[in-house]
This record gives C-alpha cells, sequence and structure tokens, in this order.
C-alpha cells in the first residue's frame, strides 16, 4: 500500500479507506470471513465528489459557456474512458481485491471496474482528508488535460451563442457581411452577429466561416461582461 499511496501522491491517515476502495464486490463474496467492504459505496460518493470537481472547474475556466454546453463536457470528462486511463496510468489493477471467478475474467482489466475503483478512490481520499485533497487528485490524474479538453469543445463560438440565446424563447440571432477586404488570393472577411435585431458582435476571418466565428466570439466576451440580474457575470440576451 505504500507503493500506491506513492504512485497517487497522498498518505492516508485510515488506511481501512484505501483497503475498500480496491476490494471488488467478488472478492467480499469468497472472503466472508473477513470484515471487508466492497468499494460500492465509496463508488457512489466518489461519482458526486468527481462531478462537482469537474463543474467547478468548468464554471471557473468558461465563463462564456452556457450550462448546456457545460453539462455536456463535464460528461466527456469524467466518462468511463478518461477514468479508466487514469486507472491505468496509476496501475490500479495490481492492487485490487477481486474474487477468483472476477480474476479469471480479467477483470483487472475490465474499464467498468477500473472506472468505478477511481471513483471509489477518490471518495476514499474525500473521508480521509477532506474536500481539497480529492480535488487536489481529480486535478493532478483525472482531469489533467481537461484544459485542452475544454479549449477544443468551447471553439465552436456559434453554437455556443446559439445555444445561450435559446435559453430566451422567441431570441433570434443573424449573421451579416459587412465587408471584405485583400485580392482574391489573400481575401479577408468582415461579419457582424445580430442578437435579437441589435449589433452583439464583429470579426473577420480568411473565411467567411471564419468571420462568423470571430464575430460569435467577440459577441459571447461581450455577453459574458455584461453584468446580469444579480449583478454577476454573463446573463442571457
Amino acid at each position: 500500500m505504500k507503493e500506491l499511496e506513492e504512485k497517487l501522491q497522498y498518505h492516508f491517515r485510515d488506511p481501512s479507506l484505501l483497503r475498500t476502495a480496491l476490494t471488488h464486490s467478488s472478492y467480499i463474496n469468497e472472503h466472508s470471513r473477513e470484515q471487508a467492504v466492497c468499494y460500492e459505496r465509496l463508488e457512489f460518493l466518489g461519482d458526486a465528489v468527481l462531478g462537482l470537481t469537474a463543474a467547478k472547474l468548468l464554471y471557473d475556466w468558461t465563463p462564456a459557456l452556457p450550462e448546456g454546453r457545460m453539462t455536456r463536457i463535464r460528461a466527456e470528462l469524467v466518462c468511463e474512458e478518461s477514468l479508466c486511463r487514469t486507472a491505468q496510468h496509476l496501475g490500479l489493477g495490481r492492487w485490487m481485491r477481486l474474487g477468483k471467478g472476477e480474476e479469471l475474467s480479467r477483470g483487472r482489466e475490465r474499464p467498468s471496474i477500473l472506472a468505478d475503483m477511481v471513483e471509489a478512490l477518490i471518495a476514499a481520499i474525500y473521508l480521509d482528508g477532506g474536500s481539497e485533497a480529492a480535488a487536489d487528485f481529480i486535478r493532478r490524474f483525472v482531469l489533467q488535460n481537461a484544459r485542452e479538453h475544454i479549449r477544443s469543445r468551447s471553439t465552436d463560438n456559434k453554437t455556443a451563442l446559439q445555444e445561450l440565446i435559446q435559453q430566451q424563447p422567441g431570441s433570434s440571432i443573424r449573421y451579416e457581411l459587412v465587408g471584405e477586404d485583400g485580392p482574391d488570393h489573400d481575401k479577408r472577411f468582415f461579419y457582424r452577429v445580430h442578437v435579437n435585431g441589435v449589433p452583439a458582435g464583429e470579426g473577420s476571418g480568411r473565411t467567411k466561416k471564419e468571420a462568423e466565428q470571430a464575430a460569435a466570439g467577440d459577441a459571447l466576451q461581450a455577453l459574458a461582461e455584461e453584468p446580469g440580474p444579480d449583478g454577476g457575470g454573463q446573463k442571457a440576451p
């Protein structure tokens, strides 16, 4: 367990929490005489802690994204595939406590078990060291590439703007070509986006699509800086 704690960069005050996080129900079924508990309850708690940490990260990093897109990106960040990669990186399969049947069916490599065990491990750290210790583990091992993923999923400004204005029924959006410049081989286009008939942003690009994206990004930035009803950040137009 000491070797695993070094990998986790966290040392447990209560080692039984770590043992529980690594114990599959199949082990309990075959070792009924032991005072052991499987990880399922920890997994339940860890799922919530992971979701909250990812949501807070998205909230802080993406002030212009509407709720719908944040929800989808969060689901991508904490999906089974992402958790399985974390388990493989840490080599958790080596420390799993499995029953013989699960062992023979290659349970140590099964993505669903690996993902569940990561969530259980998050809960164990949360119970042992508190919310900041759990969040630190999540940021370092589960969400280490989150910023790049968020950036790649957040560049579709037109979709983001459309989803934002759809929060208000009856709202409309329109893109207007307001100018062109340069020779045909190096032309630049200038677009303006209107929200509910009012100019909301402008942008330019080497293609019309690129210019529309730039205009939408300008509008999103303006809306993010516009105070909401409570004096806070972004509000829907």
